[in-house]
């Protein structure tokens, strides 16, 4: 539980960042000034199918598979930014981003269901405090740094390297925890019909 809950805090650490940034770290851009409400737009699109996708994803790769899969692509959407001042880089972020997060959210909920089945509600209500918490935590650092020294950058790193932690955690979790390892099997041998 342990291992969950904090996989879970770096999950929306590094969610709460793009979702409340993403708009001014592109408008900041002077090659991208106008673009920002576009991205934005792009992140919804992109999100749509996103719970539909990972759970399929899941069927093939388990849903420890599939969250640590999801994490990983988030961290390269949450970095572009920082990494690229282009239109293209930008919009695949948004790409990226949109269509992990959701994904996350939706693959640590069902396995926390599943891994908890005598107090699933229990077990979410945590979940969600500690997702909750970093959300809260998450922007006012962001938004100081950001004031210190001009840009997102620095952010948007923290905000990747607190996703990559919350993966490199499902990882120690699915080498060391018989239950999630049971339940990523029993994923994969269900019907994907």
């Amino acid at each position: 539980m342990r291992l969950m809950l904090a996989a879970y805090f770096c999950a929306g650490y590094g969610y709460v960042i793009s979702a409340t940034f993403i708009v001014a770290i592109v408008e900041r851009e002077p090659l991208l000034a106008g673009a920002g409400n576009w991205t934005f737009a792009l992140v919804g699109l992109a999100a749509a199918p996103a719970v539909m996708l990972w759970d399929l994803i899941a069927r093939w790769i388990g849903y420890l598979g599939a969250l640590i899969a999801a994490m990983g692509l988030q961290v390269v959407g949450i970095v572009l930014p920082a990494v690229t001042d282009n239109l293209a880089g930008v919009l695949a972020s948004a790409v990226l981003y949109g269509s992990t997060f959701l994904g996350c959210a939706s693959l640590v909920l069902t396995m926390a269901g599943r891994l908890y089945p005598q107090s699933p509600a229990r077990m979410m209500g945590r979940m969600t405090l500690a997702y909750g918490a970093a959300q809260i935590i998450a922007p006012a650092l962001t938004g100081m740094l950001a004031e210190a020294t001009g840009h997102y950058d620095i952010g948007l790193w923290l905000a990747g390297g607190f996703v990559a932690l919350g993966a490199v955690l499902l990882v120690w979790l699915r080498g060391v925890d018989q239950t999630a390892q049971r339940l990523d099997a029993e994923a994969k041998a269900a019907p994907t019909g």
